[in-house]
This record gives structure tokens, C-alpha cells and sequence, in this order.
């Protein structure tokens, strides 16, 4: 038996304004740290999560704004069962 809830409501609470050419929605952007080059480097990544209905069409290069903030699609991936994504950003 198939669940049908509204996706949307996962990203009521934590969710932040994307906005992606002409569409807009929500999204929950982590920025986890690493430590890289033998300990001599920090990089971060940029990870938004959203729904592929809405963002699943980012491709490499595109421009969104998380929050006020301008990132570079690096690429998207599909999360489970597809109804979310995981979008890699880039700051330019």
C-alpha cells in the first residue's frame, strides 16, 4: 500500500526560499565542512534538498538562489524513490 502524503509539508519547517530561473519553492540547504589535504585544507559543500517536481530539472552550470544567496548547480541526483533531490551547489 502506497503513502500519500503531501511531500511539501517536509519542507514546511526547516525549508528555504530557492528560486531556480522563473520557478520558485523551498528547500533545506546543509553546508557540511570537511577537512581535506591532510588536515591542511576546509572545504564545504553545498547540498539542497528539495523536490524533484519542482527542481529536478537543474542541470550543470544553472544559477539558484538559496536564500538570497547565488550558487552554481554542480549536479543533481535523485534521493530514494525519486521524490526529492539532492542538488550540489558551487559558490561562484
Amino acid at each position: 500500500m502506497a503513502f500519500t502524503e503531501d511531500p511539501s509539508v517536509f519542507l514546511a519547517d526547516f525549508g528555504v526560499p530557492v528560486t531556480l530561473g522563473a520557478v520558485s519553492g523551498y528547500g533545506v540547504l546543509d553546508m557540511p565542512s570537511e577537512i581535506v589535504a591532510d588536515g591542511v585544507v576546509l572545504t564545504t559543500d553545498y547540498k539542497l534538498t528539495c523536490l524533484t517536481s519542482v527542481f529536478g530539472s537543474a542541470k550543470y552550470n544553472d544559477t539558484v538562489t538559496v536564500s538570497g544567496v547565488t550558487y552554481t548547480v554542480r549536479e543533481t541526483l535523485l534521493v530514494d524513490d525519486g521524490v526529492f533531490c539532492t542538488i550540489m551547489l558551487m559558490r561562484p
